[in-house]
């Protein structure tokens, strides 16, 4: 599926993005939980990611062109970079919000209706984040899958907050809810990290997964086993839901051009339809000639 038609999945995004934003600022304002409101400051941020989102994917379907010869699938880490970022700055603003009610902890006020528009507006997520992931799965899309595991990550932070809430009603410990609220911040702290990680290495060309790279391997090893060739120079990387891999292929000095080629095509035909979304380059040498064997 192009990234065009991926664009629905993003406007999905930001639906579910202003649906639980809205939901969880009423809760905040209902509550007067600093925990509460940390859960809707990570909205802010899931907001602004889906429209980030939206934006790369539209930029990613465009066809290449003579300043981009391979198109523009890399804008998808931009997506990712961006979120990674604002994830960071929210973890940032719920400790500021958070420190003084630590050292001056307030009473939160109905806590049966702010967790029930809460759990509403986890659900909303939940539901969101397995359409996107699912679908990010399925049409290799980095940033339907970073977009996907950030709302669950939002998840699993409210069900945190929810806990401490009702923690704190059971109790009476009003401090647990600002230490609710800087856990949550520590928590996407590193879900921002990670997200830095992956764009950076994917700006940064970085070789497909040790697991696609063994699926290479096996299939041009299979051809090696058949046909008596060799290969070296195995190079590769990703640029969004596109994967690029190039490999020089010898084969004996006395096959026909025709032979070489048949030969690659079928190559490249194989890996391409397992590793969907590949771009395979082959270069064909003969195996004989020592000038060949670098790497």
């Amino acid at each position: 599926m192009a990234s065009s038609n991926l664009t629905r999945y993003a406007w999905l995004s930001i639906a579910a993005a202003v649906i639980t934003l809205s939901l969880k600022t009423v809760a905040y304002l209902v509550t007067d939980s600093v925990g509460m409101l940390s859960d809707a400051m990570e909205s802010i941020v899931n907001l602004a990611a889906a429209i980030m989102a939206l934006t790369m994917l539209t930029i990613a379907a465009r066809p290449a062109d003579d300043d981009h010869a391979f198109g523009h699938s890399k804008a998808e880490y931009f997506s990712s970079g961006v979120e990674g970022a604002l994830i960071l700055i929210a973890a940032v603003s719920i400790i500021w919000a958070a420190l003084p009610r630590l050292f001056h902890p307030q009473a939160i006020e109905q806590v049966g209706l702010g967790l029930m528009i809460s759990l509403v507006a986890s659900a909303v997520n939940f539901a969101a984040a397995f359409v996107l992931l699912r679908a990010g799965k399925k049409h290799h899309s980095i940033t339907l899958e970073a977009d996907a595991h950030h709302l669950m990550t939002d998840v699993w932070t409210s069900g945190g907050v929810l806990i401490g809430i009702g923690a704190v009603y059971a109790t009476g410990w009003l401090v647990l809810d600002p230490l609710i609220a800087i856990a949550v911040a520590i928590n996407i702290v590193w879900t921002g990290f990670q997200l830095l990680r992956r764009s950076v290495d994917g700006l940064m060309d970085m070789s497909l997964p040790s697991d696609e790279l063994t699926i290479i391997h096996d299939i041009i090893g299979r051809y090696a086993t058949q046909e008596g060739i060799a290969y070296n120079s195995l190079k590769t990387r990703q640029a969004g839901s596109h994967k690029f891999i190039s490999v020089h292929i010898l084969v004996p000095a006395d096959w026909t051009v025709q032979r070489g080629h048949d030969l690659l095509d079928l190559l490249e035909a194989d890996i391409e339809k397992v590793l969907h979304g590949s771009h395979v380059l082959t270069h064909l040498e003969p195996i004989e000639s020592p000038s060949t064997h670098h790497f």
